[in-house]
């Protein structure tokens, strides 16, 4: 008699969701717990936690963690880093950079520097070429995901917060340009200079159309529906999710769309914005998925002697050729040497654009993506649990946010969405 009942609740088990999807919630759980608590008792960024919670979950295999991201992972890691650059780009005016043009010669030079750098050391420890070149593109980008959730988590403003996030922003729309680009030339066989420019011209030219289509799109929803409306999230989330599904097959760059969107949308709404408290609920749930993502996939690194030693180096390269570059460049662009230095400290971090970067590598190369994830895998979860700690305290030192108490815990709660 029991053989209907229980064959019953078999086939409703089947047609559930399944045993990944508890997975997932129940990490996801963990991973915001987790962060409440490291910030209230250690004073650290809730980053830390969800990091730490990512890493435990690729160590231990959970949650499908499975190495390149394909499908569904790969589209919720581009989701998420959609919303986080679209919210970078609204943040960044041009009209600052027509009043301080400097800030963009420190960007390129800071950029450019980074990868000559990078490169010269990874050539010099024996790396293959084109393994150098790729791993060169994924140093050059900062992390704004990290910058912003540090900046959200300690209410921090000031001109190293602001110049910061737009030097991660700027330098990461060039990463994401020359990257994709490299990955179309690698398709086609072809890596020469000549068609490098090119496809990075191409990738950029079609990432700018969707990015103005997605810009005018939300400009026309934005004169019908109220800023504050669950609505006008529900607009904006859909959106940033079709651009997400859709630009990559049409030649671009689906991040460096939805940067593009936010910094075109910002010339025509240059007040700040206020997020509506939907939005910053369903965005907080995809950065915490985010990072979970990023540290889970980068903790199954092989931390062989050699790639450690690779790894280690391209980590102190990285940040002596940022502090360098910011410390010549600071002076003229309106920076102290202090400001400057600490502004280098904050770009430390790398994350999610650069996991994406490289999970691309592993799919369009195989042979070579392999080679270039075992040295950016360490280098990813190393730069991002450190720079959060170190993004955290370069705030804290230049006094644009207020050093927290642990034994009160009383550091401001995330209650209200990020407001570009």
């Amino acid at each position: 008699m029991l053989d209907r009942p229980i064959a019953s609740w078999s086939q409703a088990l089947q047609s559930t969701p399944g045993p990944l999807t508890l997975e997932w919630a129940v990490i996801l759980a963990v991973a915001a717990l987790a962060g409440h608590l490291v910030q209230r008792f250690t004073g650290l960024p809730k980053l830390i936690g969800y990091a730490v919670v990512g890493a435990l979950t690729g160590v231990a295999g959970f949650a499908g963690a499975a190495w390149p991201l394909r499908g569904v992972g790969l589209y919720l890691l581009e989701l998420g880093i959609a919303i986080l650059l679209f919210e970078a780009g609204a943040r960044l005016s041009l009209r600052w950079f027509r009043h301080n043009p400097m800030v963009l010669v420190q960007s390129v030079a800071e950029s450019v520097l980074t990868f000559a750098a990078a490169f010269v050391a990874l050539r010099a420890l024996g790396v293959d070429l084109p393994v150098a070149r790729a791993l060169s593109i994924i140093a050059v980008a900062a992390s704004p995901a990290v910058l912003t959730r540090v900046v959200s988590d300690l209410r921090a403003s000031g001109p190293v917060t602001d110049r910061a996030i737009a030097l991660a922003t700027l330098n990461t729309l060039y990463a994401l340009t020359l990257g994709t680009a490299m990955l179309r030339t690698i398709g086609r066989g072809d890596t020469s200079l000549l068609a490098s420019l090119a496809s990075s011209a191409a990738v950029l030219g079609i990432s700018l159309l969707v990015g103005g289509l997605l810009a005018a799109l939300l400009a026309g929803a934005f004169r019908l529906l109220h800023p504050t409306s669950q609505d006008t999230a529900i607009v904006i989330l859909a959106l940033l999710g079709a651009t997400a599904a859709v630009t990559s097959s049409l030649g671009g760059s689906a991040p460096l769309a939805t940067l593009l969107a936010g910094i075109v949308l910002k010339q025509f709404h240059p007040r700040p914005w206020v997020w509506p408290r939907q939005l910053g609920t369903a965005a907080s749930m995809l950065t915490i998925l985010m990072f979970v993502l990023v540290s889970s996939m980068a903790a199954q690194a092989n931390w062989g002697g050699a790639i450690t030693w690779a790894a280690l180096a391209l980590v102190g390269t990285r940040l002596a050729a940022k502090v360098v570059t910011l410390l010549v460049t600071g002076p003229a662009s309106s920076l102290s040497l202090r400001q400057s230095l600490w502004v280098g400290v904050a770009m430390f971090p790398m994350s999610a654009v650069a996991l994406l970067l490289t999970s691309q590598f592993v799919v369009a190369a195989p042979d070579m993506g392999a080679r270039v994830a075992a040295i950016a895998l360490p280098v990813i979860l190393l730069t991002e649990l450190l720079g959060a700690v170190l993004v955290g305290g370069a705030l804290v030192h230049v006094r644009e946010a207020e050093r927290p108490s642990r034994q009160r815990g009383d550091w401001p709660t995330d209650d209200v969405g990020p407001t570009p």
